[in-house]
């Protein structure tokens, strides 16, 4: 049996998630982390410890920062994914070739994402809503 008062988190969710660059600042988010992770890997696996040991940390956990940032405060949202493309490309040099590239892509595509949202656009409909609207007329 569902909760009386899921549907009405499900939609404020919804409405939260629409107003901001969500799967830009989740993406830049998850490249960071990914990154952060293949750091502690064994050194077996490790490819590429990187210049400094410092920046090898430094970089994923500034874009963990600027992905919970773009998430949280989407009006600074193009300096932040400007940033976030810049540091997950240096992530090339200073960890494990940005995380075995899956990091560097996470952040790279977040940052765009990111970069490329439109604050005043209409929601989309939905196909489902589109078609029931179809039927009704």
């Amino acid at each position: 049996m569902a909760e009386p008062g899921r549907p009405r988190t499900r939609a404020a969710f919804h409405d939260w998630r629409g107003r901001r660059p969500f799967w830009g600042g989740l993406l830049l988010a998850l490249g960071g982390a990914e990154i952060l992770l293949t750091e502690k890997a064994s050194l077996k696996v490790v490819m590429h410890i990187g210049m400094q040991g410092l920046a090898g940390y430094l970089l994923p956990t500034l874009m963990l920062l600027l992905g919970l940032l773009i998430l949280f405060n989407p009006a600074q949202r193009l300096f932040y994914s400007i940033v976030g493309v810049l540091v997950s490309l240096g992530s090339w040099l200073t960890s494990n070739l940005g995380g075995f590239f899956i990091g560097l892509l996470l952040g790279v595509v977040g940052s765009c994402l990111a970069f490329g949202w439109l604050p005043d656009q209409e929601a989309r409909v939905s196909r489902r809503q589109r078609r029931r609207e179809r039927a009704r007329a």
